[in-house]
């Protein structure tokens, strides 16, 4: 699988027969404009197609993949509605109130150290969020429950003057820590 590349900072997709993560991220100089992937190691072509397949440079995946499993644990930040409320609000009521969670999420925690890598000028621009969804509002509460019992921080947002929680919002975490929580809601 190859890829042209016409920027320094990209993402690519691995064909299903790799071993990582699809959404490892690479950094590059400009002057490289191909990029082929091979099961241990990643080559690279510079920008003229004319050169022989010799003059390629093969760097080796270290530490038997450990690069892309950095990779694979992004820090990302889970949103989840009610399911309740999206079949009977305007939806851009709702996807309102997500915003209003993640946003207050993000705004108490600002001093973490997460959520300042998280929002960094380097990963402003590639911020992951998962949204997902439960039934409605025994669930949502429950769900901040077991948050809280288990020390992910978070933000259930309860919209005021009605006092009605609506949405629930995590700080950053590394994905492979906090997605065990969310698990078994559906996106």
């Amino acid at each position: 699988m190859a890829s042209v590349i016409s920027a320094s900072r990209f993402t690519f997709s691995i064909s299903n027969s790799a071993r990582l993560c699809s959404n490892a991220r690479v950094w590059l100089p400009s002057s490289i404009c191909l990029l082929s992937w091979n099961w241990n190691s990643i080559s690279f072509s510079s920008a003229s197609m004319s050169e022989s397949a010799e003059s390629n440079s093969v760097l080796p995946l270290d530490d038997g993949g450990a690069k892309a499993e950095e990779a694979a644990d992004v820090l990302v930040q889970y949103v989840v509605l009610r399911r309740d409320l999206i079949d009977s609000w305007p939806l851009g009521s709702v996807v309102t109130q997500g915003c209003h969670a993640s946003v207050s999420a993000i705004w108490l925690n600002k001093d973490d150290p997460h959520t300042s890598e998280y929002c960094s000028p380097q990963n402003i621009d590639s911020m992951h969020k998962v949204t997902l969804e439960v039934k409605g509002e025994t669930q949502i509460v429950n769900l901040s429950e077991k948050l809280k019992a288990n020390s992910i921080v978070h933000k259930l947002w309860v919209e005021q003057p009605e006092n009605i929680p609506t949405c629930l919002a995590s700080k950053p975490y590394p994905k492979s820590v906090v997605s065990p929580f969310f698990k078994k809601l559906k996106l």
